[in-house]
């Protein structure tokens, strides 16, 4: 290939214009050497940029002394803001769209723009770079042949454990990925303790790319009783399940006392707590609740 051939329409040489047409330009998550030149010249030559937040967009073009022009798109406007840019771009714009960090399209704007400007007619380009569940992923040590994207798992206790237990009946093995919040985190592992059974293989990667990067390995109930004990847990997290169809076929549910045990740690409540909510949730009287839980106490002396 020489100098003057382009990869998908986009110029390779610096001595060309950019191409008309829609970039999704990934950013760094973390560390701002992950930045690709790629990236840098497409931000530096396009005629504006659409920002999920221009203001933590402005620290990255900061960094690198870029002065394009930035405008906001984001989920609250994302509809009204996609159709004022297809206009632009059908009359030749050039625009490239970025999120706050990674790939703009995966778990952020970016995926409705892409898709109004094929139908459009207009060329899109994807600027590749830093990608949290992916590099993940590569450092899970987990199985990337087969790997499924999730997003976020829901806030609700109800609708996550619904979308773990569809996990559930999976007929290939896979590698299943979601991203996860800190103040959420210790209920979703103690569900995915409830759902595959306290020794389901997991990752959780946490800070990936920063200073504080870092990956904690195990089964479920090992990693949740890890953060469990520590005083607060920060920074945005990657979790990784690798299932098989054994596995999730066969996946033990958790006795009563284990279930209330879980609660006693993740959701910090008392015994009395513990076995009432456990015994709403089974449907079964406080009373026979507890002298099950007392049986399994008994059991362990």
């Amino acid at each position: 290939m020489t100098e003057d051939d382009s990869v998908h329409g986009a110029p390779l040489s610096h001595e060309n214009p950019l191409a008309p047409g829609l970039y999704l330009v990934a950013t760094p998550i973390g560390n701002l050497e992950d930045i690709t030149l790629r990236a840098l010249r497409v931000l530096r030559s396009v005629d504006r940029i659409a920002c999920e937040d221009t203001r933590q967009t402005a620290k990255l073009l900061n960094h690198f002394g870029i002065s394009t022009p930035t405008v906001s798109y984001h989920a609250h406007n994302e509809a009204s803001r996609a159709s004022e840019l297809i206009e632009a771009l059908k009359a030749g714009g050039r625009v490239a769209v970025v999120s706050d960090a990674g790939m703009p399209g995966i778990a952020d704007p970016g995926a409705t723009i892409a898709a109004e400007a094929i139908a459009a007619g207009v060329d899109v380009f994807p600027i590749p770079g830093a990608n949290a569940a992916l590099s993940a992923l590569i450092a899970s040590g987990l199985s990337a042949e087969s790997f499924a994207f999730h997003g976020f798992l829901p806030s609700k206790e109800g609708q996550r454990r619904t979308v773990l237990e569809a996990l559930r009946t999976t007929s290939d093995a896979t590698t299943v990925i979601f991203y996860e919040t800190p103040h959420r985190i210790l209920d979703a592992l103690a569900d995915i303790v409830a759902t595959f059974g306290p020794n389901q293989q997991i990752v959780l990667a946490r800070e990936v790319t920063k200073l504080h990067e870092e990956f904690l390995r195990g089964t479920a109930a090992e990693v949740l009783a890890t953060l469990s004990r520590r005083a607060s847990v920060r920074g945005e997290m990657v979790l990784l399940l690798e299932l098989s169809p054994q596995t999730t076929a066969d996946a033990p549910q958790l006795t009563l006392a284990e279930e209330v045990a879980t609660l006693i740690i993740t959701d910090k409540l008392s015994e009395k707590d513990a076995l009432k909510r456990v015994a709403k949730t089974r449907g079964m009287g406080k009373s026979e609740a507890y002298r099950e839980w007392q049986r399994a106490q008994s059991r362990k002396r």
